[in-house]
């Protein structure tokens, strides 16, 4: 409590303190609500909530309330302790709706289990309604400028996928690699099932887009019919698949292998036969270790001396 060790606090009751309508979390877990409640009913509230002071008229004359700026996952707690008080901080200078909204959210994101969307959707509130920049709500927040960006970017997956992420049914990691399949909604909704039935991890799932992203861009780039030619004529000479990616100045030629063999086998029909190693050419050896295979199980001459 040492930060608000030059506050004033107050004691409010519980039923005068109404939610704060920016606050960015729509979730709350009920178990640790109930984990938290059970700590106060033992040792009470260690951090006292903060809130504004607001009158209303009435017939009968003016009440007074107060709004809630942090801390509404102690004030759900406290109330499910049975508290009738709470301690507070309250606030005076912070009535301008940015500064609750941006407060809220921070004390949110300093919380691990605030979900990836709620986030995304605080970022997005504070860019829209009061025209931060991301770079601005990067400085806030303690973040990035890419992670603002990125997170922002959730919101854009379908709504089904959305609501996986909050109900814990998918990672964050997940959502991020389905966006790589944005303009492809056949095979990102087939990806988001397969996760959900399979339940494929984070990097299994970085893959599978990666490739499928990778597929795309091949078939776009429709190589010119000479290059086609030469890749026909090199694959019939090394006996595996072979591809020409053309760059400015030079390009890459990309021959497919799955063993040390294979490998042996096409610097042989290459002409080097001194580099080869005769045994490995006449009996296969075993498979190269899969962390030493290239994801798409391909070999790129760029990184190979011939």
């Amino acid at each position: 409590m040492s930060q608000f060790q030059n506050d004033a606090i107050f004691w409010v009751e519980v039923g005068k303190i109404r939610p704060n309508p920016y606050q960015p979390r729509t979730e709350f877990d009920e178990a640790k609500l109930k984990d938290l409640s059970d700590s106060i009913r033992q040792y009470g509230i260690l951090q006292p909530l903060v809130v504004t002071r607001h009158e209303e008229a009435h017939t009968e004359g003016i009440s007074t309330y107060y709004e809630l700026i942090a801390g509404e996952r102690r004030l759900r707690a406290s109330k499910l302790a049975g508290l009738s008080q709470v301690p507070v901080i309250i606030r005076t200078k912070e009535e301008e709706n940015r500064v609750r909204l941006e407060l809220a959210i921070i004390e949110n994101l300093q919380r691990e289990d605030l979900n990836a969307i709620d986030r995304a959707r605080a970022f997005d509130r504070l860019q829209k309604e009061f025209g931060l920049t991301n770079t601005q709500i990067a400085e806030k927040v303690g973040k990035s400028r890419e992670y603002v960006s990125n997170s922002i970017r959730l919101l854009s997956l379908p709504q089904e996928m959305q609501q996986a992420v909050m109900g814990g049914a998918i990672y964050e990691g997940h959502a991020r690699a389905l966006l790589m399949l944005s303009d492809r909604p056949d095979e990102q909704k087939t990806v988001f099932r397969d996760i959900l039935v399979r339940k494929l991890s984070v990097r299994d799932v970085e893959q599978m887009t990666r490739q499928i992203a990778t597929e795309k861009a091949r078939k776009k780039e429709s190589p010119r019919p000479e290059i086609e030619a030469l890749e026909r004529a090199f694959a019939e000479s090394l006996g595996t698949k072979v591809e020409i990616k053309e760059q400015e100045g030079g390009g890459k030629l990309i021959i497919d292998f799955f063993s040390t063999h294979d490998l042996q086998v096409i610097l042989a029909h290459i002409g080097n036969p001194a580099d080869v190693d005769e045994r490995a050419v006449e009996a296969p050896v075993d498979p190269l270790p899969a962390d030493n295979i290239p994801a798409d199980e391909s070999f790129s001459a760029d990184y190979f001396s011939i």
